[in-house]
């Protein structure tokens, strides 16, 4: 029986584990860094309230995924935003942009529902709070280390983070072969933007014709701002809540500023921007540094698929060339398409 290991538990490996298990007879086992599941299309619960503070939406903009969203998971919570997105720019002046998404996808319980329930219908063993730190090969397989945890060997071996912590992990390996060190320092050089959320709540709502802003001339400390009330399930009736992303700059300006600093920053700034002085003092508020958030350079492909004729598949909407959710679900399923050709 083929057996896979997969590093990571985001959109990606979810993809991936769900239709190697769907077709295949293969025994999964994934490790997770964190207690949760779906990478950065996170979700967070408040009370009542229910907010996505990585990925904000899915869209529909490739076939295979929207099949996967509503033909083969269970359609139960899913919702989609009615509103649109506009602009703003430097100046903060707001006007009504082009918003080009057929549909922006969440669930009533968060997007974090996509990958419990791909999970969900697999056989997959899902180890979390359990951080991969090197990969080995022995001989023609494949094993993970975590701490002084081992798991393993497998025939395949498929490594979901983002490519400097992909490179981390090769650079720490056992793998005899020249194209382990030409891969990672490829893989190194892969730019990511980083950005720094703050989440703010307040106890009363903010009437506005759209869903979200975002920052189209790139000159402002913040780049978009989501109403998280505008996902239907999400936000009690008479409250609001905003998702604020700073700007790449300002994010690693900042990154390790006292959060309250950064929240309140970053709150006073969309309180110009949606011209309301209450914005500035939340009720409530939370955060989140995302040092890997998008991909801003192209995957070098080659050296991938040079490395899974070693049985060593990265995936991940860098990988694609896709820097949003449904580029993560995509990589999946067309790595788990590769892996099960190899075998």
């Amino acid at each position: 029986m083929t057996r896979i290991g997969i590093i990571g538990a985001g959109a990606a490996a979810a993809a991936a584990a769900w239709a190697i298990d769907t077709h295949s007879d293969a025994t999964i086992t994934v490790v997770e860094k964190s207690g949760g599941l779906c990478g950065r299309a996170a979700t967070r619960r408040r009370g009542a309230v229910t907010y996505d503070y990585g990925a904000n939406y899915l869209t529909a903009a490739d076939d295979r995924v929207v099949d996967l969203m509503t033909e083969t998971l269970d359609t139960e919570g899913l919702v989609d935003i009615d509103q649109p997105v506009y602009t703003f720019d430097s100046a903060s002046h707001v006007t009504e942009g082009r918003d080009t998404d057929e549909h922006k996808w969440s669930y009533e319980q968060g997007l974090t529902q996509i990958a419990k329930r791909l999970f969900g219908r697999t056989a997959a063993t899902v180890h979390r709070n359990t951080k991969a730190t090197a990969i080995h090969r022995r001989g023609d397989r494949w094993e993970i280390v975590a701490g002084a945890e081992r798991f393993g060997p497998f025939d395949s071996l498929l490594v979901n983070p983002p490519a400097p912590q992909t490179a981390a992990l090769l650079a720490d390996s056992t793998w005899d072969d020249p194209l382990r060190a030409e891969l990672t320092t490829a893989l190194e050089t892969v730019d990511f933007r980083t950005v720094w959320t703050a989440i703010v709540g307040y106890p009363f709502e903010i009437e506005r014709p759209y869903y979200a802003l975002v920052n189209t001339d790139k000159s402002h400390a913040i780049g978009w701002i989501a109403r998280e009330e505008c996902k239907p399930g999400h936000v009690p009736a008479g409250e609001s809540v905003l998702l604020i992303q700073a700007s790449h700059d300002w994010s690693v300006t900042h990154y390790d500023d006292p959060p309250a600093e950064n929240v309140t920053r970053l709150a006073e700034m969309a309180s110009t921007i949606l011209d309301d002085e209450r914005l500035a003092t939340p009720a409530w508020s939370d955060w989140q540094g995302w040092r890997y958030a998008q991909p801003e350079t192209d995957a070098p492909t080659a050296l991938l698929r040079a490395a899974e004729g070693h049985d060593l598949y990265c995936l991940g909407d860098w990988t694609v060339g896709t820097p949003r959710l449904h580029g993560a679900l995509r990589s999946g399923l067309e790595i788990a398409d590769r892996v099960r050709q190899s075998r």
